[in-house]
């Protein structure tokens, strides 16, 4: 029932393509699925299907299975899709 969905799992044996097309089925349509986690936790094939269906009504994401992101990879093309850069901060404040 979210409108918006965040998924910031680690990556781990058990995380891997814990997010596929079962749960994108899943989901309300028209959600909006956030990837801040690990890549390899999503079924980027599924991910793609259910935004090109418009199950799924947009992605964020700055993490991807092969980093950094393949530029003849899809999500390239998809306009419902904001990527961004998985950076951390590194000023002088920073831990």
């Amino acid at each position: 029932e979210s409108d918006y969905i965040v998924c910031s799992a680690p990556s781990t044996v058990d995380t891997k393509g814990m997010v596929n097309a079962d749960a994108f089925a899943s989901v309300k349509d028209g959600a909006v699925f956030l990837n801040l986690g690990r890549g390899l936790v999503v079924d980027e094939e599924a991910m793609i299907k259910a935004l090109k269906s418009g199950k799924l009504k947009g992605a964020a994401l700055d993490v991807f299975i092969e980093e950094p992101l393949p530029e003849d990879n899809e999500l390239w093309e998809l306009d419902n899709v904001l990527i961004s850069p998985h950076n951390m901060d590194q000023t002088s404040t920073f831990m």
